[in-house]
């Protein structure tokens, strides 16, 4: 999968006062993610808001997105939940409907519902087996309540090496990454699969560090705003730059994400500051800190 290695954007969704999808901004926004800078798209992850949206919604911002883009840069695809059986029945719906338009897709770890590794590792096997498409394991903790052991992502990868082409991850767990990173490349040296798996930072502050450990690159948030920046870091491993966007990356989500990203595309005139609830746009303290850096 050399085509979702680099840096990705994970794009965010803006809307207009009403709340509705405002297509004229997502068409600026996208336009600054195809100048070069930017490998690959994520559409509708959780940047984008994809769980404040209807099904409806989302299937004509992905459509949108892909008669857009027209093939210019791979697009990637969130498709997760806390149902397993919801999400493999979307999977399937979507088999006729556009998904082979997708790289691959980017899938969530279950929520709330805390189920541990065996519940991950089955959850994921459904979900390889309904995709028509390679999938890309999405580790976050802060946000799902649960941890994807590199153990339990090995077992998944070899469980169906047919589908399962990576992990972005978001744990902030630089230990375990760096454990990843060397599991993984201990079994592809032992075995030839048929995707190599790739482990893709899902965290701007420490993408150098993941990469020279090995990473495969990044799904930045920060890029949709700063692409070229980003590209510098993820390409050319610049950690003095990325040391200069240490302040900015912090205030992207100090009052969580995509609030600040929003807010600062906002203040560059790209989009307009609106979000669904319960997220809502940043406090005039933010706005400040933002402008102040971007200034």
């Amino acid at each position: 999968m050399k085509e979702l290695k680099g840096l990705g954007t994970a794009l965010i969704t803006p809307f207009k006062a009403d709340k509705s999808v405002d297509y004229e901004a997502l068409a600026r926004l996208l336009d600054t993610q195809l100048t070069g800078a930017v490998d690959y798209i994520v559409v509708l992850g959780t940047t984008g808001e994809a769980a404040t949206m209807t099904a409806d919604e989302k299937y004509k911002v992905r459509q949108f997105i892909v008669n857009y883009v027209h093939g210019r840069l791979p697009l990637v695809l969130g498709v997760g939940g806390n149902n397993t059986a919801a999400v493999t029945s979307e999977l399937e719906a979507m088999r006729n409907g556009g998904i082979l338009d997708f790289t691959a897709i980017l899938s969530v770890c279950p929520y709330y519902n805390k189920p541990n590794q065996e519940g991950l590792y089955q959850h994921f096997c459904a979900i390889a087996e309904a995709s028509p498409i390679p999938v890309i394991l999405y580790n976050v903790p802060g946000r799902t309540g649960v941890n994807l052991l590199p153990e339990t992502v090995m077992r998944i990868y070899e469980a169906h090496t047919d589908k399962i082409a990576g992990i972005k991850e978001a744990s902030g767990n630089i230990a375990q990454i760096k454990d990843l990173i060397a599991l993984a490349n201990s079994k592809l040296k032992i075995k030839k699969y048929e995707l190599p798996f790739l482990v893709i930072s899902g965290d701007d502050g420490i993408a150098c560090e993941i990469m020279e450990a090995g990473g495969a690159g990044l799904i930045s948030v920060a890029s949709n705003a700063f692409p070229e920046d980003f590209w510098d870091i993820v390409h050319k491993k610049d950690q003095v730059k990325q040391a200069q966007y240490d302040e900015m990356v912090k205030l992207l989500f100090k009052e969580g994400n995509p609030v600040g990203i929003k807010a600062v595309l906002a203040q560059m005139g790209i989009i307009q500051n609106y979000l669904r609830l319960p997220l809502v746009p940043a406090s005039k303290e933010l706005e400040n800190q933002i402008a102040a850096i971007l200034q």
